[in-house]
């Protein structure tokens, strides 16, 4: 009992499935014998959205005034926002944008508190709750700024790992951020994260080409020459398995994938499109901060908000990989707090690269 994690989870736009796979998640009382859960959120969402749930069991809710108060055995809830919220499911409002960023700033508060050990975050509506005291582009630059440090985004799953180099940035701006020094930077992250989160002791990733062909020689553009290469060998030298880069369609054409650890995609649709495509039930991890965060790889999902049917695995596996990533981050810190002395010939390389593999072509 005294080992369970606390897991704060924030309620979402409260106009979207954020409630209804929370509810359906926790009617399952096998979920507090895993973990405590802290739910950030509004009592009145969770007793609107429990009626349309008629084919599971209410949850019942022990309200605390924070999760330091939080009972083992029981679905904790932290009252947040407005108790006068009006709910209107599918539809886009201010409102649900304010209760989002309500249950989110007294989540990341108790987070950096210590008082839960990860935070699951349910989906926001980025356009709705844009406000001065929310001027962010989503929870990883929020994140970011409330704890500190340079965050890594990882779609998760037990197919793939992608990382992102560049986030929420307009397609047309992507070239104009890369640099060979952000994404050796982004190697590293996702080389760190993998052995320390994911206990991977030599994690291969291949990093994904800019371009089409990855850049056929210069043909179809100079990044993938001028830029990401020499990434990619920097990487290398200092110690990293980092291979490409690799056109990315052919790359998941031809379950490429499959062969690597992880992979790092250079923009958002590069890495998620066939992500979601491949995993519909994968997690958004965000890498190398202090604190834990993990969130299901889907919306609001407004269309469905309401009904009763939303699909609540994606969400699930968001607190297991939460669960799993306090446990495996305490478990390197343990076993490396007091490394053993190299042998001197370990301390430099002995051996060097001349050359990575051939870049492949497609089509």
């Amino acid at each position: 009992m005294s080992n369970r994690l606390k897991i704060g989870v924030s309620q979402g736009d409260t106009n979207g499935v954020g409630w209804e796979v929370i509810l359906k998640i926790f009617s399952d009382s096998r979920m507090t014998e895993l973990c405590t859960p802290v739910v950030y959120g509004s009592s009145a969402a969770a007793e609107y959205y429990a009626k349309s749930l008629v084919d599971y069991d209410r949850v019942k809710f022990n309200v605390v005034a924070d999760a330091s108060v939080a009972q083992q055995g029981r679905v904790n809830l932290v009252e947040c926002g407005d108790k006068r919220l009006n709910i209107t499911p599918g539809k886009p409002s201010k409102a649900g944008g304010e209760a989002a960023a309500a249950a989110l700033s007294k989540a990341i508060e108790e987070l950096k508190a210590g008082d839960i050990d990860a935070l699951v975050t349910a989906p926001i509506d980025k356009e709705m709750i844009q406000s001065e005291l929310f001027p962010y582009t989503g929870h990883t630059e929020f994140l970011a700024d409330k704890l500190g440090g340079e965050p890594l985004m990882i779609m998760a799953s037990e197919l793939m790992r992608v990382g992102l180099v560049t986030i929420h940035v307009p397609v047309a701006e992507v070239a104009q951020r890369l640099s060979t020094s952000l994404i050796v930077e982004r190697i590293k992250q996702m080389n760190d994260s993998m052995k320390q989160d994911f206990g991977v002791v030599a994690p291969r990733i291949a990093v994904l080409a800019l371009n089409p062909h990855a850049g056929d020689g210069g043909l179809l553009g100079q990044e993938e020459q001028d830029i990401i290469k020499p990434a990619i060998v920097e990487a290398y030298n200092d110690g990293v398995l980092a291979f490409g880069p690799f056109a990315a369609d052919g790359f998941f054409a031809a379950g490429r994938f499959k062969e690597y650890d992880a992979i790092l995609a250079m923009y958002h649709d590069q890495g998620l499109s066939p992500f979601k495509t491949l995993t519909p039930d994968g997690v958004n991890f965000t890498a190398s901060l202090s604190k834990v965060r993990t969130s299901p790889d889907h919306g609001v999902a407004y269309d469905i908000a309401g009904k009763g049917v939303a699909d609540e695995c994606s969400m699930r596996n968001a607190i297991y990989d939460a669960i799993d990533i306090v446990r495996r981050r305490r478990e390197w810190r343990e076993w490396t707090k007091n490394p053993l002395p190299h042998f001197e010939r370990e301390k430099g390389r002995d051996v060097s690269i001349k050359d990575l593999p051939e870049t492949e072509h497609n089509d």
